[in-house]
């Protein structure tokens, strides 16, 4: 698998992540290893399952550290956090690979076939991030999109597409992944106008029925991966768990099945090892590698 090496400036992430330093089960055999992502619905899925593989079968005791984008980068650079499986690339975190430099392994994507957006219900009679600065369509969206967590990589590709399409009349609201989610559902269920921040795999697509705004500038650029990144020296400390994220790919489907039981009540620990339990085969397949180490 090919790998990337990435930069970043020292210690960004101090304040964030303070008092987790680094740990070493070659150094001092504790098996620990620190898991940062961020808490959308995808990568809270992922990560759960990442988790559940290495405590479960590999022994780790693991620290799941959700932070914002740009100290999830951030972390993985400076030693904070030994992982993440939460990089979209090549175009939503573009200015994170650009920024931090070569302190940081790319292992290849975990999932490919992604994608990014402005996403509205299927019943608004608009097709285009064009249509947008139509007079009425702005006023039936009070001139809002609905985005989530500040430094989000999608959230930098909103502010360029609205800049782009001429849409600086429009507010980008700030939120969470989980609000925007809440509004959404919320104004699909009274069959009202809303344009929201989107991507998939989200179990949003799977529970209602929604559209992304055609691109033609391409301010979203096309089909993404999801990278898994680790830090400098993981490989020569915890070599079963470099070689388990090294192997570890899924497909969207895969994504969707813990996404939509977390979505149905479970608790995403749960989820996940529900998932992994039914799913022996291709974790053992993941596992070949480490089990060399």
């Amino acid at each position: 698998m090919k790998k990337w090496m990435l930069t970043l400036p020292v210690a960004l992430l101090a304040a964030v992540l303070a008092g987790c330093s680094q740990s070493s089960p070659a150094a001092g055999g504790d098996k620990s290893i620190k898991l940062a992502y961020v808490a959308w619905d995808s990568e809270i899925a992922s990560t759960n399952v990442v988790k559940e593989v290495l405590e479960s079968k590999l022994g780790y005791e693991v620290e799941m550290l959700q932070v914002d984008a740009g100290p999830m980068w951030a972390g993985i650079a400076d030693g904070s956090a030994d992982a993440m499986v939460a990089a979209w690339l090549p175009s939503t975190h573009a200015s994170y690979l650009d920024s931090y430099g070569d302190r940081i392994e790319d292992l290849g994507p975990n999932l490919n076939g992604t994608k990014t957006g402005l996403t509205v219900p299927a019943y608004m009679d608009i097709d285009s991030i064009e249509d947008l600065k139509n007079a009425d369509t702005k006023s039936a969206l009070s001139g809002s999109i609905i985005g989530i967590e500040p430094g989000a990589g999608i959230m930098m590709q909103t502010e360029a597409a609205m800049e782009s399409y001429g849409l600086s009349d429009y507010t980008l609201v700030e939120s969470s992944s989980a609000a925007m989610v809440q509004q959404l559902q919320k104004a699909y269920d009274s069959k009202q106008p809303i344009v929201v921040t989107g991507w998939t795999p989200h179990w949003m697509f799977g529970k209602m029925d929604l559209k992304y705004l055609e691109d033609p500038k391409g301010a979203y650029g096309g089909e993404e991966q999801i990278h898994t990144m680790v830090r400098q020296g993981l490989k020569e400390d915890m070599a079963d768990a470099y070689a388990f994220l090294d192997a570890f790919e899924w497909s969207a489907e895969d994504m969707a099945e813990v996404m939509v039981a977390i979505q149905d009540g479970e608790a995403p620990e749960e989820a996940a090892k529900q998932w992994v339990e039914s799913h022996a085969e291709q974790v053992d397949a993941w596992l070949a590698g480490a089990a060399q180490q």
